[in-house]
């Protein structure tokens, strides 16, 4: 008997969800970390927001992140490097930054032909130029493209229980389908963070993990 297309897709997304299901049930008791998978998106300043969108626009929330006052915008944009091959409705994240910035997956760097830098988000100086490209104009960051680095979340307290600081660097072993370890993994400790390491989706699709699998840190 085929089989279609959807019912495949449909039977792997049920086994991809047993599968964190059961990582969940290990749960943080255990000195576990849920896992946040980040696609590729767009932090926006004011003025580059009313460049792309028009004077005085502001951003759509539509959905609340796992990090308080972090959110998703119903905007999308376009993303274009010296490829000009365009990677079209990147969502834009807020609130509004100082600084506009465009985090990719080095898949993405692939595609348009762009050499970002593995960094924490924020630290865009002397990183990739990216062309934005709105419904009312076109932004060009002459520094701004990276590839984040892989980094957890935690408030202090939760620093203390696994005995860590803000900017230390952990390994965290990955028990999921394609078990690995991820060396050098920065500590990130804020009152206002919930527990959470965060990939991108070259990292979570490599490791065959999704949102909220549990990873742990090496011993």
């Amino acid at each position: 008997m085929d089989i279609s297309t959807e019912k495949i897709a449909e039977m792997v997304k049920r086994a991809i969800i047993e599968m964190n299901n059961e990582s969940k049930s290990a749960g943080t008791k255990n000195g576990g970390i849920p896992i946040g998978v980040s696609n590729r998106h767009i932090h926006l300043s004011q003025n580059d927001l009313e460049t792309l969108f028009g004077k005085g626009y502001e951003l759509t929330p539509i959905k609340e992140l796992s990090q308080p006052g972090q959110y998703a915008c119903k905007e999308l944009l376009t993303i274009v490097g010296p490829s000009m091959r365009p990677i079209e409705n990147v969502r834009v994240l807020g609130p509004v930054r100082k600084a506009s910035q465009v985090e990719i997956s080095a898949t993405d760097s692939y595609i348009l032909k762009v050499k970002p830098p593995v960094r924490e988000s924020g630290n865009i100086k002397d990183s990739a130029p990216i062309r934005i490209v709105g419904p009312k104009g076109v932004v060009e960051l002459d520094e701004g493209c990276i590839i984040a680095n892989r980094h957890i979340h935690m408030s202090p307290g939760e620093a203390k229980e696994f005995g860590v600081s803000d900017g230390d660097y952990v390994d965290i072993d990955v028990n999921g389908r394609r078990r690995t370890r991820w060396f050098d993994v920065q500590v990130r400790v804020h009152k206002d963070f919930r527990l959470e390491m965060h990939v991108d989706t070259d990292d979570a699709n490599a490791a065959g993990i999704g949102n909220g699998f549990i990873v742990t840190i090496a011993k």
